[in-house]
């Protein structure tokens, strides 16, 4: 979900005051999908690339996810969210990293919704370090094989992903995961995306026939529903790349 700094910006805030904004939009995200029985919420919140960013930016995303999540923790519980880190962790101060594990060890009974943040996370990456997983275990690397090692193994491929702020690019984003993913772009920024903008999407989804290589004929022929109801919902959390 991009356009945090953009939105600041054009009310003369500093560009942290966007991403504190995003963040409590992606508190209402998380109702609404949980009101929707949606499984599944995968946000992008920090990129591989946006170490590159100015480095007072970085330290106030940081201190904002620091004390964003500890906050949120018992709503989450209470929800039944069970919260879940993706991405290279090793880069991550030590604290960081204690701090997600311990979010991830006290919601890991939630069964109403997965949310997957996605934080010091690239599509790349995520290929590369799964076709290295592989290969340590000396297991053949096919498109079989693959989607086991890859950080998000632990939940389906996407349905329907949403980018707003108005870009047109995956931005490095689920790029194995995505490959059959519906795409929904919105020209709103994250900060001001609301649930009537997400029903636009679903209903979007909803329209489009899905059909994996093959003919409309043959996916009506097989008596599939061409336009099943979204069983995960992706997204990005935290404004991508744009200025």
């Amino acid at each position: 979900m991009d356009g945090n700094g953009r939105w600041a910006s054009r009310r003369l805030l500093p560009r942290l005051a966007g991403h504190r904004q995003g963040v409590e939009t992606l508190r209402l995200a998380v109702k609404w999908a949980l009101a929707r029985r949606i499984p599944v919420l995968t946000v992008f919140a920090f990129s591989s690339e946006n170490w590159n960013r100015p480095a007072e930016e970085v330290k106030g995303l940081m201190t904002l996810l620091q004390h964003a999540i500890p906050r949120e923790l018992p709503g989450f519980v209470e929800q039944g969210v069970a919260l879940r880190f993706v991405g290279e962790r090793q880069a991550l101060k030590p604290e960081m990293q204690a701090l997600f594990e311990r979010a991830e060890a006290r919601t890991q009974d939630g069964a109403r919704l997965v949310l997957n943040i996605c934080f010091n996370y690239g599509g790349r990456w995520d290929i590369v370090q799964a076709a290295q997983t592989l290969a340590a275990r000396g297991i053949a690397i096919t498109e079989a094989s693959m989607p086991e090692a890859m950080a998000l193994a632990h939940v389906a491929d996407p349905d329907l992903v949403i980018r707003t702020g108005g870009e047109r690019r995956v931005s490095n984003f689920l790029l194995w995961q995505a490959a059959y993913a519906e795409w929904f772009f919105s020209d709103k920024p994250w900060p001001a995306f609301t649930h009537d903008d997400l029903d636009e999407a679903l209903l979007a989804f909803k329209r489009r026939e899905r059909r994996f290589g093959q003919t409309s004929e043959q996916v009506r022929g097989a008596g599939r529903d061409p336009q099943p109801a979204p069983a995960v919902a992706q997204a990005a959390a935290v404004e991508q790349h744009s200025a």
